[in-house]
């Protein structure tokens, strides 16, 4: 593989992914209509032009509807020389549907759904859930030892993308209990900063605890690492699966009545530990 890639969508994620593989080295080419400079990307005005010049192409959008209608509109420039892959968190039969499209225009496509915040990812500490072939990923194994040191294969195309709303289930709702936890020690007159260094070294510790807790206790959102509507839409999905296969979240209907919350408040382009807001302004 040519170490050349084109990124379509370059914003939290797909940028960070852009910088560190430039770090590392690459040519990587850049489009997306509300990010016109990235540093280390050649941005391109177009996807088509894009895909013209590359064909391993990463797409980094913030819904599969979105990704489909990207992929259409590149139309026959499209063809049995690119390979796709997609770091989208999306709807599973959506990502599905367009692997098929894909197929059937001799493209390959690979799921890559990322694990872990645009930080980690732009520093290759991110995990990456691989949805497709055996024989797309060892064609693409040396973009994806750039991206990541960990990746898992998790089955066909479809897979990954329902193991990463999983994924997302259980870290969402890590940082939901640590907010809850916060907001009732500051409700109690305790400093949510301290309490957060001294939970550090309890058995309450945890990854969102050291990814969030600072930020939480702070109220520091902004820049975001992962935008808080962002995961709203992953909850929502996470739902609309559950329902579909029978399983009970009910934590999960309570974590989306959160996040809906801190949305109305204003924080839906804040940080996801923005969550904290939700609770600390009264009942839901």
């Amino acid at each position: 593989m040519s170490q050349r890639v084109g990124i379509i969508g370059v914003g939290l994620l797909g940028g960070a992914l852009g910088q560190r593989l430039a770090g590392l080295g690459w040519e990587v080419f850049g489009h997306d209509p509300a990010v016109p400079v990235v540093d280390g990307l050649t941005m391109y005005a177009s996807a088509t032009e894009l895909a013209g010049q590359c064909k391993v192409i990463l797409l980094s959008l913030p819904t599969s509807d979105i990704a489909v209608r990207v992929v259409d509109a590149l139309g026959q420039t499209v063809n049995g020389q690119h390979c796709f892959i997609d770091t989208t968190t999306g709807e599973p039969g959506e990502m599905e549907a367009l692997g098929q499209a894909l197929a059937g225009r001799g493209a390959m496509y690979l799921e890559a759904n990322v694990a872990g915040s645009s930080e980690l990812a732009k520093r290759g500490e991110a995990s990456l859930f691989l949805g497709g072939s055996t024989e797309t990923i060892n064609r693409c194994s040396t973009l994806l030892e750039s991206l990541a040191a960990k990746r898992f294969h998790v089955g066909p195309v479809g897979a990954a993308s329902r193991f990463k709303l999983v994924h997302n289930l259980i870290l969402g709702l890590n940082r939901a209990a640590l907010a809850e936890g916060l907001a009732l020690a500051e409700a109690l007159g305790f400093d949510a900063a301290d309490m957060a260094e001294i939970l550090r070294k309890t058995p309450a510790t945890s990854a969102a605890l050291e990814a969030k807790g600072e930020k939480m206790a702070k109220a520091d959102y902004e820049p975001p690492q992962a935008r808080l509507a962002q995961h709203l839409k992953d909850v929502r999905l996470i739902r609309q699966l559950a329902d579909r296969v029978g399983a009970n979240t009910p934590l999960s209907s309570v974590h989306q009545s959160l996040l809906e919350r801190a949305e109305a408040l204003g924080f839906g382009g804040a940080d996801n530990a923005a969550v904290i807001e939700a609770l600390r302004r009264g009942n839901l």
